[in-house]
């Protein structure tokens, strides 16, 4: 089953166009969603507090440093002329 619904993705995948695909599937919006959950991985598997109020503080950490990592990566762009 999982070998037939590849190989659909990849046939309507070609017959599309790459582009299309995925604005219609919603292929890279689930990717990105996918590495993002990686990076967060990364920072921990575990929450360390023990109290509610805490763990709701460490997440809102964890999640604070993702953003300025990747606040970093974009690029600025700006108007010439």
């Amino acid at each position: 089953a999982g070998a037939k619904a590849r190989n659909e993705a990849v046939r309507s995948s070609k017959y599309l166009g790459r582009a299309l695909w995925r604005n219609l599937t919603g292929y890279h919006r689930r990717s990105r969603v996918e590495t993002k959950m990686h990076c967060v991985k990364l920072l921990g598997q575990r929450l360390l507090a023990r109290d509610f109020d805490r763990q709701v503080a460490e997440i809102q950490i964890r999640a604070a440093i993702l953003n300025g990592f990747t606040a970093l990566g974009i690029p600025r762009t700006v108007a010439v002329g």
